[in-house]
């Protein structure tokens, strides 16, 4: 047992956002037509299994930067499938423009696989009856994958901008500096000048400043990293090593499987699935941006330079399991990413689910099974301390952001699928 673990309660009601998110996920048909649309083929399964594949083949270097691509083009389908003409079959309609609106943005977006996304929609559209429902619909998707586009031209989500230049301030007790072995320059920073979907400004959820050096709390957290995340711990057993091991990598990429679950299981029709991914990544996108606005407002040191160098019993040759990231420690991105992962989810598809099973890169040969999108969130908290990256209180911290995120999304969500 972790002596240093606390139990901390993260994700809050979520209230009128819930109440919120649940409207808009639910079919405008008539709930025969909910029926008739889970004997469809899947579309919506379809074309995020294209997307997925789209950005693992061609994708850029930020992570930023493939959640916007998510973003873009699934806002583009929800917005294409929210309005459906009068006289033409609903599912069809709906099937044609969410494939046009996916198809056109991720061409517009990841241009070296365009032949392989004019096969998908070839492959689509030969499941859609020939007529008005198919050329509207693809029309429709076509245009506002225009819109979206242009509207969010120059966010300042493109690689260069995600990692524009940060000059380190001197080095100080606290203050975040570049970390062994690479010692690579400051990454992200130009995040938090990016242009956001829904927050007024990247500072808008801006978090308090992190415990004091000569506070209680963070002297815990540094011992523990100490014991639990050192790469050659006595302490840190078998399971928490796979824990942190499992969790090191890509947040976009290990939330890609559970999120295709809930998409999966979801009732809802192309529309309302359309929805559902929209929502997700426009408030990871969000979160991403906020995050950096907090990191780069505070620069706290990560634990390897604290424990290096620090007051607190100075360790030099103080090694983490894993190699830090290029940024500084408060909060931690993976659990912004977690906390807001888990807020969107638990609002549109309920908190629990079937047992699902998920694996990852970063771990070969280790699957794991899970019933609730907060147990995600709890292994996420304890893998960047197993890992040596991240303090505890990091970690909570980063829950409490990435749901705060979240919550502000899908309370303005309306402002999101208004058609253009």
């Amino acid at each position: 047992m972790n002596p240093f673990r606390t139990r901390h309660p993260v994700l809050v009601a979520l209230g009128s956002a819930v109440l919120l998110a649940a409207s808009l996920t639910v079919p405008s048909a008539a709930s025969t037509a909910v029926v008739e649309e889970q004997t469809r083929s899947s579309v919506a399964l379809d074309w995020y299994d294209t997307t997925a594949a789209t950005l693992a083949a061609g994708g850029a270097p930020a992570q930023i930067t493939n959640s916007r691509t998510w973003a873009v083009s699934w806002l583009a389908a929800a917005r294409a499938t929210r309005q459906v003409p009068s006289g033409v079959d609903r599912g069809d309609f709906q099937d044609a423009a969410l494939a046009s609106a996916v198809h056109d943005a991720l061409v517009a977006l990841v241009p070296s696989r365009t032949r392989e996304l004019d096969a998908a929609l070839r492959t689509t559209l030969q499941g859609v009856p020939d007529g008005a429902a198919e050329s509207q619909g693809v029309a429709a998707g076509a245009r506002q994958a225009r819109l979206v586009l242009a509207a969010r031209e120059g966010d300042g989500l493109d690689p260069a901008s995600v990692n524009a230049p940060f000059t380190v301030p001197p080095a100080a007790p606290g203050v975040w500096q570049p970390t062994p072995p690479d010692h690579a320059p400051a990454a992200q920073y130009g995040n938090r000048l990016a242009r956001p979907f829904l927050l007024d400004s990247p500072d808008q959820y801006r978090l308090p400043a992190p415990p004091a050096l000569d506070s209680a709390r963070y002297r815990a957290d540094l011992a523990e990293v100490r014991a639990y995340g050192a790469a050659d711990s006595t302490v840190r057993t078998e399971k928490q090593t796979e824990t942190a091991t499992f969790w090191l990598g890509s947040s976009l990429t290990l939330y890609t499987e559970p999120l295709r679950v809930a998409l999966a299981r979801s009732p809802h029709s192309s529309a309302g699935r359309a929805r559902l991914v929209a929502l997700f990544h426009v408030a990871l996108v969000d979160t991403q941006i906020a995050t950096s606005d907090t990191k780069y407002a505070y620069l706290r040191w990560r634990p390897v330079t604290a424990i290096r160098t620090g007051s607190i019993d100075p360790d030099p040759a103080w090694t983490p399991l894993h190699a830090t990231p290029a940024h500084p420690d408060h909060p931690s991105g993976h659990n912004t990413y977690s906390g807001a992962a888990e807020a969107v989810l638990s609002a549109l598809v309920g908190p629990r689910t079937a047992p699902f099973q998920l694996t990852s890169p970063t771990a070969p040969g280790v699957t794991r099974t899970y019933t609730s999108w907060s147990r995600l969130s709890q292994e996420n908290v304890d893998a960047r301390v197993y890992s040596g990256i991240h303090t505890r209180s990091a970690d909570e911290a980063g829950l409490i952001l990435g749901e705060r995120i979240a919550t502000h999304v899908l309370r303005n969500a309306a402002h999101l699928f208004s058609t253009l």
